[in-house]
């Protein structure tokens, strides 16, 4: 996926979803944690020096896992990149749920199931697609694949 400089400039300085200094251990090895501000956008999480305005990367919360490592650690993986772990350490045990919370729920894949689910339980309650009234409801990003789990609660 390619993306625009700028318009990622742009992106990371909107509100945050979340956002707190952090300790960033990247994927390299020899990789050192360092404190880090993270701000969660939209399905981007963007990390900068914590004494500058410009992001020094981020990552698209599209495709990968989610894991806690420890009380206060959780990790990031790409699905196509198993081998490339980050790693973030949270002040506290609660601050590191929350954030895992929201970086699972940032993803468009997480977003596209609460939609197909919901979707089928309004139309299972009123005998309506609600995505009709929209001229969308036969838009194959919106159908049901078989075998998918409920969205998490």
């Amino acid at each position: 996926m390619r993306f625009n400089e700028k318009e990622l400039v742009f992106l990371s300085r909107q509100p945050p979803e979340r956002a707190a200094e952090l300790g960033m251990r990247g994927p390299k090895k020899g990789d050192v944690v360092k404190r880090r501000l993270v701000k969660l956008i939209v399905n981007f999480l963007f990390y900068f020096r914590t004494d500058e305005d410009e992001p020094i990367g981020a990552l698209l919360l599209e495709q990968c896992r989610v894991e806690r490592e420890d009380d206060q650690v959780f990790s990031i993986v790409f699905l196509d990149e198993a081998e490339r772990k980050y790693l973030f350490e949270c002040d506290s045990q609660e601050q590191c749920v929350e954030w895992i919370d929201a970086v699972v729920k940032a993803s468009y894949e997480f977003m596209r199931k609460n939609l197909i689910y919901y979707r089928t339980e309004i139309h299972r309650l009123t005998g309506k697609d609600p995505l009709e009234q929209y001229g969308i409801s036969d838009e194959t990003r919106f159908q049901v694949n078989s075998g998918l789990p409920p969205p998490p609660t």
